[in-house]
């Protein structure tokens, strides 16, 4: 007997062995298990765990207006953190098709490792209108690793000019959080202009005004059913030392745009995050696209960005900024014609004749303009 238990212990300490036995007991509890997997039964049970694909499950849902809401979630153990300013890619099963969306988080890092998002619902919008109005505490949402450039120095300045509007202030008030909400807050002096269409329509409304009552921040508030759309020069008599402030803006395209210009003329330094622009009208007739690893065809009309129509179809797609910014969502177009939504110019890939590896697009800005076939 003594030899057998030495045999049996030198059999499992020789190299690779403890693998093997990994492998074995595997085998035998997805058999136990089939036609399900150790890891669909994993996944009912603990699927926040480490090693597994990255979810989260919603901890809360908290109305912020009448077509906005706060949600509050519990990442996974495969979650690496984030900077308050960043974003998260966020992928949600809406019949039976995941989508995925990008939205700022709006909170520092927590004590209780929860993350939080701000979803403003827009019309049509399927995944924002869902989280807004259908998502439940304890739904399980897909994850992906923070990103974003849209961060503030360390150290942090002495003077910052911070501009908003609508819910461009989602990662401004994760900023704002991490800054006051700590045990030492920072002394800084902080201008923020946010502007909103109304004031009922304003996020995080109450939150800002109690920052500018304890003397965090100067609030300066703008609705235009009440003030007028904001003409950007007026910065200089609502902000006079705003040539001495390091700036951030966040918001519409347009805004922005003007924000850009403004600074540029002044030789000022501005760091801007921006929302997907509005298309111009073309005259791309769509087509189908064919997702050649997928698999997969969609159609897709002259007006919608190859990224939402995949998307839309349940294809899996890599993606960032959605603005042609951030260039997470180039792909190879083997084939075919696509036109850029903000500009209109064609790109073309002829086999053959462009590169053997496909010409690189950005699907979140461009639509078919006929058939094409990308690599994915």
């Amino acid at each position: 007997m003594s030899e057998a238990i030495s045999l049996r212990r030198s059999t499992l300490g020789a190299p690779g062995a403890g693998l093997a036995l990994r492998k074995r007991l595997r085998a035998v509890a997805d058999a136990a298990v089939h036609p399900l997997t150790l890891d669909d039964v994993l996944d009912h049970f603990h699927p926040l765990r480490r090693d597994t694909e990255l979810r989260g499950r919603i901890v809360s849902v908290t109305p912020e207006t009448a077509e906005s809401a706060t949600i509050l979630i519990k990442p996974g153990k495969g979650w690496t953190g984030h900077v308050p300013g960043q974003y998260v890619r966020v992928g949600v099963d809406v019949d039976g098709v995941r989508l995925w969306r990008t939205y700022s988080l709006t909170h520092g890092p927590r004590p209780d490792r929860n993350i939080s998002i701000t979803v403003k619902a827009i019309p049509d919008g399927v995944v924002s209108g869902h989280l807004v109005h259908r998502a439940r505490a304890g739904q399980l949402i897909h994850l992906a690793p923070a990103e974003g450039e849209f961060t503030l120095p360390t150290p942090l300045p002495g003077k910052l000019l911070l501009v908003t509007a609508g819910s461009g202030i989602t990662p401004v008030i994760g900023m704002l959080r991490n800054l006051f909400l700590r045990a030492t807050p920072v002394d800084a002096d902080i201008v923020l202009v946010s502007v909103n269409q109304s004031e009922s329509t304003a996020i995080f409304r109450d939150e800002l005004r109690e920052h500018a009552a304890k003397g965090h921040i100067t609030l300066i508030e703008r609705f235009d059913d009440r003030d007028g759309l904001l003409d950007v020069d007026t910065i200089d008599a609502l902000v006079p030392d705003y040539a001495e402030r390091l700036a951030y803006a966040c918001g519409p395209a347009g805004l922005l745009d003007a924000l850009e210009q403004h600074h540029a003329e002044r030789g000022l330094e501005l760091t801007t995050e921006r929302f997907r622009p509005v298309a111009l009208a073309t005259e791309g007739e769509g087509g189908s696209v064919t997702f050649t690893k997928a698999g997969t065809e969609v159609e897709a009309d002259g007006a919608t960005p190859i990224l939402d129509a995949a998307e839309a179809a349940g294809v899996l797609m890599p993606s960032g900024c959605r603005m042609g910014i951030c260039m997470g969502c180039v792909l190879p177009m083997k084939e075919g014609a696509v036109r850029d939504l903000r500009t209109g110019e064609l790109t073309v890939a002829v086999p053959g004749e462009t590169h053997a590896d496909g010409v690189p697009i950005q699907t979140c800005i461009s639509a078919p303009a006929g058939a094409c076939r990308i690599d994915h």
